[in-house]
């Protein structure tokens, strides 16, 4: 070999070995560059086709690179959204996650709601490549863009929204997050629950009857519009009519589909669903007559898709089932809650001892948790336990 190609060669070498960066507990990705940018070119070459993007004046670019190998559906790069603190909590989250070990995971900055400033040709060609809830693959740019051009207060923006109201700056926010799981039954948790100044809840929240157990607020639901239709008609029986309705009360919207967006638009703005799947529906049945647009917002499909990524990549991103998989409902509410709350507390999820318990805490006979393959609840299970251990979350375990 030459010696100009021998220098060539090296050169090429030293290069890709400064493009790759292995994350601890990365079992299928690695971090990418993580942005927010609607320049048309801030996907610019560095590195192959990965980039590191200029941030705007507003932004601060958080670059980790990873393996030029990555399967395109992973997409583990992220816009970015500078986010202060809404309290000087001491030894809040924020904090205690940079002491654990899935510091390497996490990213401070991910952008965990959508709001109007999101729906630019930009960012719709960028996200455009994952399907599902893991970005814009099967929406159209017009219903994007009317939805989200609704998200346009600070309220749909943050997802503690009414904290300085509710709250003061020496304080801790403390967080209850509430599975379904049969763990709750006779628990007598319910006061503890209520006693939190959030509380989130998910899909079939029988509150009715079991307020001993898991308590009677809700601050925040997270559904998507499938998951809300299937909860209404498979735990009609346990008393459950619809989401949770009250005046501290917000909907977060799980985007797997343009059902969604349809949705949000038409309780937005008070209408009838106008098409799909649920056409000529009132949202009003679901959110009460006094829902209003600060109410509402939707999950980013870059937040999905990073805790898809990072904390929870199955090995069915390695089948053919891949398109359909990502975390839970309930998984992408707690860990919401993980990068918003200095305190977290989790109630009714999965445990090791999980076979002792029914599916659900208001199930009338025990029946087993369910395994589907679009969520891996196992890996999930693991999770909860870890982010216990690492004192990140409180897990409720009964034993």
């Amino acid at each position: 070999m030459s010696a100009p190609r021998r220098l060539a060669l090296a050169a090429v070498t030293m290069a890709s070995l400064l493009c790759f960066y292995l994350l601890p507990w990365s079992q299928l990705t690695d971090g990418l560059s993580v942005f927010r940018s609607d320049s048309p070119d801030s996907e610019s070459s560095l590195c192959g086709d990965r980039a590191s993007p200029t941030p705007s004046p507003a932004a601060h670019a958080y670059n980790v690179f990873g393996k030029t190998t990555e399967p395109s559906f992973i997409g583990d790069a992220y816009a970015n959204e500078d986010v202060p603190p809404q309290t000087d909590c001491p030894d809040g989250i924020r904090s205690r996650v940079l002491r654990s070990d899935v510091a390497g995971l996490f990213l401070k900055n991910i952008p965990v709601l959508q709001q109007s400033t999101d729906a630019t040709p930009a960012q719709y060609s960028r996200l455009s490549r994952y399907v599902g809830a893991n970005g814009w693959g099967s929406l159209a740019y017009p219903v994007l863009s009317d939805t989200l051009a609704l998200l346009n207060s600070s309220a749909n923006g943050i997802m503690l929204d009414d904290w300085a109201r509710r709250g003061n700056r020496s304080g801790c926010i403390r967080c209850a997050v509430v599975g379904n799981g049969g763990i709750l039954k006779d628990s007598e948790k319910g006061e503890e629950i209520d006693s939190h100044h959030y509380v989130f809840r998910t899909n079939g929240a029988v509150l009715t009857g079991f307020e001993k157990d898991v308590g009677v607020r809700t601050t925040h639901y997270t559904f998507s519009t499938n998951t809300l239709m299937n909860s209404m008609m498979s735990y009609a029986s346990a008393g459950y009519r619809g989401p949770p309705q009250s005046q501290e009360m917000r909907y977060v919207f799980l985007p797997d589909h343009d059902r969604d967006y349809l949705m949000m638009k038409a309780a937005a703005q008070h209408t009838l669903v106008e098409r799909g799947r649920e056409q000529g529906k009132d949202p009003t049945a679901y959110f009460g007559k006094d829902v209003t647009v600060a109410k509402l917002k939707m999950y980013h499909p870059d937040f999905i898709r990073y805790l898809r990524n990072r904390f929870l990549p199955s090995k069915t991103l390695k089948t053919k089932n891949r398109n359909i998989y990502r975390p839970s409902t309930g998984a992408i509410m707690l860990l919401a809650a993980l990068h918003r709350c200095d305190r977290v507390s989790a109630y009714g999820f999965m445990t090791p001892q999980y076979k002792k318990y029914s599916d659900h805490y208001y199930d009338k006979q025990y029946h087993r948790v369910g395994f589907f393959i679009n969520h891996d609840l196992m890996l999930e299970m693991n999770l909860w336990q870890r982010l216990h251990q690492a004192g990140l979350i409180t897990l409720y375990m009964r034993s």
